[in-house]
């Protein structure tokens, strides 16, 4: 490996790196505005200055290649009146409004002014005043304090890839701004905030609200989506002040999803805080003992095959597990928790998660995207996938029309045909599938709710098995589940497997008289004379058709565990407390076991959560991927259906109870209708 000489000490760097890289390697802290280890190389800001041996002036670290026999030094008369005079320069027209901006507490332009500002500035001419910008609902622009570092324009045209963003002007008239002055379009838009090195652009519906030194930070993960973005809560007082994203290179990198990360003033909105009975066709509030008295009195009156619980999207594993034991002592195993009838083989651990994992992707040489569009399911993982295309150009084909991916994909089709076409070697794409060295297919939901799900399924796992596509070093088989919870309660067994079918008939033909919903607001049914229990946070779809209301914790108000679509195990933690009268799933159990006046020993938190760590199969360690043993199980064989795969589109901005009752989420929901609306008109 080349060496280079930083400080007088000798260094071993990776052929490829930077000067500012290298110095990183020896500990030595360079600052820096324009440069961002996820973004290209600008070389604005020249705040990162180093001596060279032998050069007359100053290098800027960013952009100077390290090479062999180099000597820099990072701490030098020399250096220090050069990083002086560029702070002196940025801060030229740079208003003075630390006590109003929201970055204060957490600007890198007022941690480095600390060490390289002056108390005077030479410059007598009068600062410059730039005119505000918009940008849509989440981003609050204050373009007088923009120092032009471009990382907010290289952010959209890079990661997000929508390049909305760019400077016009030039010289002291450059400005930076969304060109036709519209709202940002890109779901991961609101990232550009935490870029910002300065109070340029800052969080709009958190604005004025804390300082940061002010709020508590919990290390949490969203569930939102399949994802499982590593988040922080920030609360303040117990409420839910702001959600930002916290590094994991191996998930969510440093982004979040604008929906994790403003859903959350819908917390406090629409929130079920008291028991409520339904009384003469109108809900009640009532109190903990009525509400769970007429519950036991209607469970002991039924028979248990008449009774019947669906799991929502957001239910950690903990509580799911505590829900499965009360419907044992019930005796009912009438339980789902899909919200569409999709088929799933759930026998193997490979046949539910996405085995090529999200960081995987980059090493993949060839994606197939078959009734999914991953750009509103999971926004994390297709940004991942357009960093893969654009460093590496990995061609990227589609069965069935996602639409708009911030990538270039080629549609091969949108009926089964092509899949049994592609599986009998007849098609064109074969000969490229079967001459990648690591393809990628990806299933979404959408194909497996059809009548051909099995087909689609079945088939193509099949296919890569017998052409050695899913082996010990490399799976290409991966679904593209929606939900949180949806990996995680298929580990637990939730799923009857042999009658995949039942509870979605039992439902529609009304052979339920009582159907217990454990925060479950997008199970699609006409309310009869079934008698519906709702235990959630939100007053939302499931709310609106109960008869009994219990109210529970958020995921932000109680600990529990849940598993991503790669099937890694997260802890998801409490960062505030639940409010008014709502109390954590677990509690609401113990009181109907207790209720019911049986010698069952109630369960606790811990001792649900040791259950839960010995059902997972493959288990390897919290925050790790499961490890996976390749089975060679018979194959399943399904019947050919010939149909249309067609992508459900579905309320981006409106998944679940919580995002639902965000105010911010309906700003933007309405923005992106409007553009809908506006783009069909022309």
């Amino acid at each position: 490996m080349p060496k280079i000489l930083i400080n007088g000490k000798e260094i071993e760097f990776e052929k490829g790196m930077t000067v500012l890289q290298a110095c990183e390697l020896a500990d030595v802290e360079i600052p820096r505005f324009c440069y961002h280890e996820k973004l290209s190389i600008a070389g604005n800001c020249r705040m990162c200055l180093v001596e060279m041996e032998k050069s007359p002036k100053p290098i800027a670290s960013c952009a100077m290649p390290a090479t062999e026999g180099m000597s820099i030094k990072t701490n030098t008369p020399f250096v220090e009146k050069a990083r002086k005079g560029v702070m002196e320069f940025l801060l030229a027209n740079h208003p003075l409004d630390c006590p109003v901006c929201d970055q204060g507490g957490e600007c890198d332009l007022q941690d480095q002014s600390l060490y390289y500002g002056v108390d005077k500035s030479r410059f007598v001419e009068n600062k410059r005043d730039v005119k505000e910008k918009y940008m849509g609902p989440l981003i609050k622009t204050q373009m007088t304090r923009c120092i032009h570092c471009t990382r907010c324009v290289r952010f959209a045209t890079e990661v997000a890839g929508v390049p909305e963003i760019g400077a016009i002007g030039r010289g002291e008239n450059m400005e930076i701004t969304t060109y036709l002055e519209k709202s940002m379009e890109s779901e991961l838009s609101a990232n550009v905030i935490d870029l910002c090195p300065v109070g340029a652009l800052t969080s709009k519906p958190y604005a004025f609200e804390a300082r940061p030194w002010e709020l508590k930070k919990t290390e949490s993960i969203d569930v939102m989506d399949a994802v499982g973005s590593n988040i922080r809560v920030d609360t303040y007082n117990w409420e839910v002040k702001r959600i930002l994203p916290r590094l994991n290179n191996e998930i969510n990198e440093e982004w979040i999803s604008d929906k994790t990360r403003y859903s959350c003033d819908g917390l406090l909105k629409q929130r079920l805080d008291v028991p409520y009975i339904k009384k003469e066709n109108k809900l009640k509030k009532s109190n903990w003992d009525e509400a769970i008295a007429l519950l036991v009195e209607k469970i002991q009156s039924i028979r248990p095959d008449e009774i019947a619980g669906h799991i929502g999207d957001m239910i950690n594993m903990e509580s799911a597990l505590g829900f499965k034991k009360l419907f044992n002592l019930f005796k009912s195993k009438n339980l789902e928790f899909r919200e569409k009838n999709f088929y799933i083989n759930s026998e193997e651990k490979i046949n539910y998660i996405f085995n090529s994992s999200i960081a995987g992707i980059e090493e993949s040489d060839l994606i197939l995207l078959v009734g999914t569009n991953p750009r509103h399911e999971a926004t994390i993982l297709n940004a991942r996938i357009r960093k893969t295309f654009v460093q590496k150009k990995v061609p990227i084909f589609s069965i069935g029309d996602p639409g708009d991916l911030t990538y270039d994909y080629k549609i091969i089709g949108n009926k089964t045909d092509v899949i049994k076409k592609i599986v009998d070697n007849e098609h064109e794409f074969s000969k490229k599938l079967l001459s990648a060295k690591k393809p990628i297919i990806i299933i979404g939901e959408s194909a497996l709710e059809l009548k051909s799900g099995k087909y689609i399924f079945e088939t193509l796992k099949n296919y890569l098995i017998n052409n050695n596509l899913i082996n010990e070093n490399w799976n290409s088989l991966n679904i593209l589940t929606q939900n949180a919870s949806t990996v995680g309660l298929l580990d637990l067994k939730i799923l009857q497997t042999e009658t995949q079918d039942q509870f979605f008939s039992n439902l529609r033909n009304k052979k339920f008289k009582l159907l217990y919903l454990l925060g479950s607001d997008n199970l699609d049914f006409k309310k009869d004379n079934e008698f519906v229990v709702y235990q959630g946070s939100h007053g939302d779809r499931g709310a609106e058709v109960a008869d009994i209301i219990l109210p529970s914790a958020t995921y932000t108000e109680q600990n529990g565990l849940y598993e991503n679509l790669e099937g890694r195990l997260q802890e998801c933690k409490k960062a505030s407390y639940p409010i008014g009268e709502s109390l954590e799933d677990w509690k609401i159990y113990n009181k109907i076991i207790k209720n019911l006046g049986l010698q069952e020993k109630t369960s606790n938190f811990d001792q649900l959560r040791k259950e839960v760590l010995n059902n997972i199969p493959n288990f390897s360690n919290l925050n790790d991927l499961p490890k996976i043993e390749i089975v060679k199980t018979n194959e399943i064989k399904a019947d050919f259906i010939s149909e249309e795969i067609v992508i459900r589109e579905f309320d981006y901005y409106y998944t679940n109870s919580i995002s639902r009752s965000s105010k911010t989420m309906s700003e933007c929901r309405q923005i992106r209708q409007k553009t809908i609306k506006d783009g069909t008109n022309n």
